[in-house]
């Protein structure tokens, strides 16, 4: 009896190319026997394969659930097609066939396995700075366009050797068509400028022990390093950066020496060490291994007097990261190495000991987009690194590094770039081809089509003419990986947004629709949970800044909103907001706006009237009194500035949100069992939240000599019971909540007012996948001009 024979054509979509797929596919076929071919196209990947039913129904399972580790199935299409016999199994040839797309790789952190060839003496990749596999290393940022093979890559300047071309060829290699494979014999070389001798590496090294800064090529741009225990070497490149206290990121080798700095539970340990090694903030330690805001201090004053070698010593034990690496932050922003080249910064068994703690920050001056480009890396950081340790593989696409939170076991993104970007996300609600540009700030522009929008890599803020030539760069790259030629624009509503300006200029004969701020945010957040067309909740937006359509400063505002529009529930009380961008970087004038809004007399007694020099306050007096060079602001945002400086926490900021985060970072001391103030909730459409008696509280609470922490707890918990009472009023019981705006990045207000809403029976979205703040607001601005 002849045994039946079907064969089948698939598709399969998603990210399946450069991830090891086709070798999967290969062994997956020789293990069932089956005959056929594999390869990829501009649609995916397309399998045809033949054998009995039973055997091509378990091929088809172990497609979609147990696919390779980095690959993303979205799709599986199966036909029937014409048996034509035959026993073998190869892989076929790249073609652009199909008509379709595929999916690019995010960057990949070095997997286990070429950890042990980098670090083994026997392996012809010992100490090899390049060393990747199917399963790890570069992917989006060498990527010229797709399908994904080595001739549309940067790898093809590097022509492989025999040994590296038989991996290549070897189905059963774990090299088997892993585009940037590379050896010592074939692959990219190091080079070092700068004071020091020998090997690139050694000198480097070298650099990084005598205090130098180093500015280090990595997979998606320039690093500027520098030994993050040693205190002048990290104010020194605080200087030359012109960071002001903006904090730097660590990098350190592995995550025992993560577990000495900061505070690391089972889900950070994850986030540290998945394969897309953000940078994860965290609480810091002190040497004595607790929980410490200024951990680094207790190495400098355990012991009065300590010598320098002393000092030295206690670092070496733990190596706790200089005062100016973070100062005044509650958090460290941690990352472990993720290429073999910074394996090898750290040094391998053998090697001098070096410092186990690196500042790891992008390569630029403040404000300015990452450097990639060795020309424009030579310009630009000429004045900022005392050495450079370069390679001569060519970055195609500038990628930063991304930041992310762990809060009750969950991740909450902060900025989503190197190891997420450009992986999709699905759609509730389906798109033609559209290009959404973002917001002026933390700027990500995405396209979409159909069920799938992609979002690009941290862009950064548009108010410098070298980040509107990266952003231009991004959408256009993105369009070519992606195959979306998109037919409409979306921008946010402030018609002085440079973002909607590029978004005019370069729209031709397509439509422009802008979308409100916040309605944004909440639209983003409902398209995270996949909330349908018809869904509606209840939006809590809170941030610094957005456009009203009254021409408002809004950024505390309870919207009823689905995809398709919103309807103004609450806000703020509006404040003058005096100077615009002065008043954020002068919280006390926030301080005082409030004041003045609640009734309450400027007396030197509070510690934000004092530190508004005395001229200054009688302009600002005379703005209040008459309007001039004010405008309206209902900002929540401004409103944690405000109470920052009347604790006298921060009343001049270096970076954005700084006064919140020093508040927050105190607050937390105290938040345990804090009373809360209390805002009450003033009728009207739209109603108003009046901050008064919490100002009121505030200011009592201050002249009554009470701590910082403790006024600051008193105000989270105050925040947080509003949101409760908002969903309360609001919310109907089948109703979400929905909290969007970079307010919600504050770890201690999230955790309190999603526990409040659950504790009270409530259901509760907030951000995992996407920031809060307006790094997702592109995603946002797709859904709200859907046909949903």
């Amino acid at each position: 009896m002849t045994t039946q024979r079907l064969r089948r054509r698939l598709l399969v979509r998603g990210v399946v190319q450069g991830v090891g797929f086709r070798p999967f596919v290969y062994t997956t076929a020789a293990e069932l026997s089956l005959s056929g071919s594999v390869g990829n196209d501009s649609s995916g990947v397309v399998i045809e394969i033949e054998g009995a039913p039973p055997d091509l129904d378990r091929f088809a399972e172990r497609l979609r659930l147990r696919p390779p580790p980095l690959a993303v199935v979205e799709a599986v299409e199966q036909t029937d097609i014409p048996v034509r016999g035959g026993t073998g199994f190869h892989i076929a040839g790249t073609t652009r066939d199909g008509g379709g797309r595929t999916l690019a790789s995010p960057d990949v952190a070095i997997c286990a396995d070429c950890e042990r060839e980098l670090r083994d003496p026997g392996d012809r990749r010992y100490r090899h700075p390049f060393v990747n596999c199917t399963n790890c290393g570069p992917r989006f940022t060498i990527i010229a366009s797709l399908p994904y093979d080595r001739e549309r890559t940067s790898m093809a300047d590097f022509a492989m050797c025999a040994r590296c071309a038989r991996e290549y060829a070897d189905p059963a290699d774990r090299r088997f068509h892993a585009q940037p494979i590379a050896c010592p014999d074939c692959g990219p070389t190091l080079a070092y400028t700068g004071p020091g001798a020998g090997a690139p590496l050694t000198a480097a090294r070298q650099l990084l022990r005598a205090g130098g800064i180093l500015a280090v090529k990595g997979i998606g741009g320039y690093h500027l390093a520098c030994d993050a225990t040693d205190e002048t070497a990290v104010a020194e490149l605080r200087r030359r950066k012109r960071r002001g206290d903006k904090p730097f990121a660590v990098m350190v080798p592995d995550l025992a020496t993560a577990r000495a700095i900061v505070a690391v539970d089972d889900a950070a340990a994850t986030l540290l060490t998945s394969p897309a090694r953000p940078i994860v903030l965290l609480a810091r330690r002190s040497a004595a291994g607790e929980s410490s805001l200024f951990a680094a201090d207790s190495i400098r004053t355990a012991q009065p007097g300590a010598d320098t070698a002393s000092v030295g010593a206690a670092r070496a034990c733990h190596p706790i990261p200089a005062p100016s690496v973070a100062p005044g932050n509650p958090d460290l922003g941690v990352m472990l190495a993720y290429t073999p080249l910074h394996l090898l910064l750290f040094g391998l068994p053998g090697d001098p000991p070096g410092p186990q703690a690196l500042v790891m920050t992008s390569g630029n001056l403040g404000g300015e987009p990452i450097c990639y480009q060795d020309e424009d890396a030579r310009t630009r950081l000429a004045g900022l690194a005392d050495g450079w340790l370069t390679h001569n593989r060519r970055i195609l696409v500038p990628c930063d590094d991304s930041v992310v939170r762990s809060l009750d076991g969950r991740e909450l993104p902060v900025r989503r770039s190197r190891g997420y970007a450009p992986l999709p996300l699905l759609l509730p609600v389906p798109l033609p081809p559209t290009l959404a540009v973002g917001a002026d700030l933390k700027n990500t522009c995405a396209v979409a089509d159909g069920r799938y929008a992609w979002l690009s890599q941290h862009i950064g803020d548009m108010d410098d003419l070298a980040t509107l030539r990266s952003f231009d760069a991004a959408q256009r790259h993105l369009a070519e990986l992606t195959g979306v030629r998109p037919a409409q624009l979306v921008a946010d509503a402030h018609p002085g947004y440079r973002s909607t300006a590029w978004a005019r200029r370069h729209a031709g004969e397509r439509a422009v629709y802008t979308v409100q701020h916040h309605h944004a945010h909440i639209a983003a957040v409902m398209g995270e949970h996949g909330l349908g067309a018809s869904d509606q909740v209840v939006g809590i937006a809170f941030d610094g800044t957005g456009y009203g359509p009254d021409a408002a400063v809004w950024g505390g505002e309870v919207l009823l909103a689905g995809y398709k529009g919103y309807r103004r529930l609450a806000h703020l009380k509006y404040v003058p907001l005096a100077g615009g961008d002065l008043a954020v970087r002068r919280p006390y004038r926030m301080a005082l706006a409030h004041l003045r809004s609640a009734g309450i007399e400027w007396t030197e007694d509070i510690p934000a009237v004092a530190a508004c020099p005395p001229a200054e306050r009688s302009v600002l007096a005379h703005q209040f009194r008459t309007g001039w060079g004010c405008a309206p602001t209902s900002s929540m945002g401004r409103l944690f500035d405000a109470v920052s400086s009347l604790c006298g926490v921060r009343h001049v900021v270096d970076y954005e949100a700084q006064a919140a985060i020093e508040l927050e970072g105190l607050s937390r001391a105290g938040a345990e069992g804090a009373t809360a103030y209390r805002f009450p909730l003033v009728d009207g459409d739209p109603a108003l939240i009046d901050p008064a008696p919490v100002l009121a509280g505030v200011v009592a609470d201050v002249r009554a000599g009470a701590p910082a922490q403790v006024v600051g707890a008193r105000f989270h918990a105050a925040v947080a019971r509003l949101v409760l009472e908002l969903a309360a009023r609001y919310a109907a019981p089948a109703t979400v909540v929905a909290l969007s705006g970079g307010v919600f990045q504050n770890a201690l207000l999230l955790a309190r007012s999603c526990a409040l809403l659950r504790d009270n029976g409530f259901t509760v979205i907030t951000h995992h996948r996407l920031p809060p703040n307006d790094g997702g607001l592109a995603f946002g601005q797709l859904l709200a001009c859907s046909e949903g």
